[in-house]
């Protein structure tokens, strides 16, 4: 193994404290969020298991932490409530604070008003 490949394989975790594979070369039974969540699956409150590295030029690896598919619960319903909460969460970000009306998308945070409101606000201020 030479290069980058043998920079990214740890499987006893002496160099990074936790089991280390190269992308795409983890073994079966590992799984990232993304792929618990796509098979209906949570982490369930276990431990990070293992970590992918994917080398980048000029910059460090990228990191995919592995969790143990074994231990992994399944996702939580969504009851009435939590909709009914998280619907109420996604109004409160798309409302301008400035002008009060709902924009139509998540209010950048960079403007903290609509676009209108920070493009034009001689015009809102009448």
């Amino acid at each position: 193994m030479g290069g980058s490949f043998g920079k990214c394989f740890d499987p006893n975790g002496a160099r990074y404290g936790l089991p280390t594979y190269p992308w795409r070369y983890a073994p079966d039974g590992f799984a990232t969020r993304r792929q618990l969540r796509a098979r209906g699956l949570r982490p369930g409150g276990q431990p990070i298991a293992a970590q992918i590295l994917r080398p980048r030029y000029r910059r460090g690896p990228l990191v995919a932490y592995l969790y143990r598919l074994d231990k992994a619960k399944p996702v939580r319903p969504m009851t009435p409530n939590r909709r009914a909460a998280l619907t109420k969460a996604m109004l409160a970000r798309r409302t301008c604070p400035q002008c009060r009306t709902d924009a139509g998308y998540v209010i950048p945070a960079s403007l903290g008003t609509c676009v209108t409101c920070a493009a034009y606000p001689e015009e809102r201020q009448q």
